[in-house]
């Protein structure tokens, strides 16, 4: 689209002022910080023909072209006016194509497709940043850098395995301690029937039959036994996720879930939907260990997440695991070896 005839900044010299008459620069130049007159410059005599030695007449002689018109300046294989586009291509000052995107001539006397040049007529405030409309984002050249979110580093994989092992240490003793009856009777309740089973097997005997029956009350057993153990998961990681982002095998790894959006605690809200999608399956592991599948799926996810290293409960909180900074001991406190005091070397 060509622009409005009028005085614009001549973007081949940005310290002057010029004519655009819709298709071309007129005039001579003005200084930028002279007020231009109302209308276009007055008109500029017509340059002489380009006289050239006659060829073949021997007498030295300057004789037109064969044509018999100059050719008008700003024609294609002509030299253009200084700060006028005479050629296909961009002029000095001209902005150029994109990065990332090929080069496109530009049209005989007229802007060139590239961004827009500082203080464009019609734009307020300095030139816009991004690509024009409709032109793709260009891509980071090379390996895309590893983030930072909030300007720390992203945990490992290894750190946050051994936190998890960690933190299901903790869940296991406490389960012994609170749990520990409901799984003594549960295993009262099948044992006669592993015993005799474990029996046969051994002796090479496959049949079914006369088999002890399991207790009736193995089952209702089991479910209270996986509840109380997903109570007390939720207890212990919940509310210190939700408050400091930090549970004990996080703390003794030195790794914190943050926000994503903001460094800040979690709350219980966030807290609660990012355990919940490894902490619930453990009421399906009633299910042929249906639950136990779903949490393996979860507990490898990061493995294959880019660039974040999300497992799913993160990617459903919108969270993020970093590694902290080692706290180095501050030397004004530490106190010093007495071999490494300044004068005692020799």
């Amino acid at each position: 689209m060509s622009l409005e005839p009028g005085w614009y900044v001549d973007p081949a010299d940005p310290e002057t002022r010029r004519w655009w008459d819709g298709e071309g620069w007129i005039g001579a130049p003005i200084p930028v910080d002279v007020t231009p007159p109302d209308g276009p410059p007055p008109a500029e005599p017509e340059p002489a023909a380009a006289a050239t030695p006659g060829a073949g007449t021997g007498s030295g002689s300057e004789v037109a072209p064969s044509s018999g018109a100059p050719a008008p300046p700003g024609q294609p294989g002509q030299p253009g006016q200084p700060g006028q586009p005479g050629q296909a291509g961009p002029w000095p000052g001209q902005p150029g194509p994109w990065p990332g995107q090929p080069g496109q001539p530009g049209q005989p006397g007229q802007p060139g497709p590239g961004g827009p040049w500082p203080r464009q007529p019609g734009q307020a405030g300095p030139a816009p940043q991004g690509p024009p409309p409709g032109w793709p984002y260009p891509h980071w050249p090379g390996a895309q850098p590893i983030p930072r979110p909030h300007g720390l580093p992203l945990a490992s994989y290894g750190a946050r395995l051994v936190a998890r092992l960690i933190d299901f240490g903790v869940v296991f003793l406490l389960n012994a301690v609170v749990n520990g009856w409901f799984v003594w009777r549960y295993f009262e309740a099948v044992a006669p029937y592993l015993r005799e089973s474990v029996r046969r097997a051994m002796n090479g005997d496959t049949s079914t039959e006369g088999l002890p029956q399991i207790d009736d009350q193995a089952g209702g057993l089991q479910i209270a036994i996986l509840v109380i153990a997903t109570a007390l998961w939720y207890a212990y990681e919940v509310p210190s996720m939700a408050a400091r982002g930090q549970t004990f095998g996080k703390r003794l790894m030195g790794v914190r879930a943050l926000a994503v959006a903001a460094d800040q605690p979690l709350g219980f809200g966030r807290a609660t939907r990012r355990w919940s999608t490894l902490g619930l399956p453990t009421l399906l592991w009633y299910c042929c260990g249906l639950g136990l599948l779903l949490q393996l799926i979860d507990a490898v996810s990061p493995l294959f997440d880019q660039p974040l290293r999300q497992a799913l409960h993160d990617k459903r909180a919108q969270t993020v695991v970093v590694q902290l900074p080692r706290k180095r001991p501050d030397p004004r406190t530490t106190p010093r070896d007495r071999a490494d005091t300044p004068g005692d070397t020799p």
